[in-house]
């Protein structure tokens, strides 16, 4: 394998190296299927894995929202992983089990499996795609939900004609007084988008 020498800070928060090396063949190649995988990361690294695993050409995600924070007498904004320990990456299931391997016994990755315990959790490459369209505005009035009540679940389902959210299908629901989109990824994760008007909406 090759060490990548581009990646400055290889390092986690307590000295152990990150795993940089390259995997062979390229993930992808070769007719491999991708698919999108959900990482659980240990010790809050969302980010320093995301940066690893981008080193390698593989498209990954990690959702971020804004956090205030007291800074002497000052507050500021600062872009946080919006779940600490959550990262996605476009990967195949092979290419990913190396990464992993790579750390040895002790590794800050694995994977979310599903409820059967038989296979690795991963999203369907539209609500991915979807999910991420909404999360990369990054605006302040996005909001994050771990767990969707019944009212929510009970939401139209609807896709948005045109906007900033063309394409995205959803659900129709109204928090904090707006009407948003609120797309879902199935036991893990879903975001309300900021207001959506009426008018650029198409029943599904």
């Amino acid at each position: 394998m090759l060490k990548n020498d581009l990646l400055l800070d290889s390092t986690g928060p307590f000295g152990d190296t990150l795993n940089t090396d390259i995997v062979s063949p390229e993930p992808g190649s070769m007719g491999v299927p991708q698919s999108w995988y959900v990482l659980r990361v240990s010790y809050s690294r969302a980010l320093k894995i995301r940066e690893a695993i981008d080193v390698k050409g593989i498209r990954t995600f990690v959702p971020m929202m804004w956090r205030r924070r007291q800074v002497g007498t000052k507050t500021e904004k600062v872009l946080v992983p919006a779940v600490s320990n959550l990262c996605f990456a476009y990967w195949t299931r092979q290419g990913i089990e190396e990464y992993i391997r790579g750390f040895g016994e002790k590794s800050p990755v694995h994977f979310y499996w599903d409820r059967t315990g038989d296979r690795p959790m991963t999203v369907p490459d539209k609500a991915m795609e979807d999910f991420i369209k909404v999360a990369s505005t990054l605006d302040e009035d996005l909001i994050y939900l771990t767990e969707i009540s019944g009212k929510l679940r009970e939401g139209q389902p609807v896709k948005v004609k045109e906007g900033p959210f063309k394409g995205v299908e959803g659900k129709i629901v109204r928090i904090r007084k707006s009407r948003r989109i609120l797309v879902e990824l199935p036991g893990m994760l879903a975001v309300a988008s900021t207001y959506v008007p009426a008018e650029v909406l198409e029943i599904m």
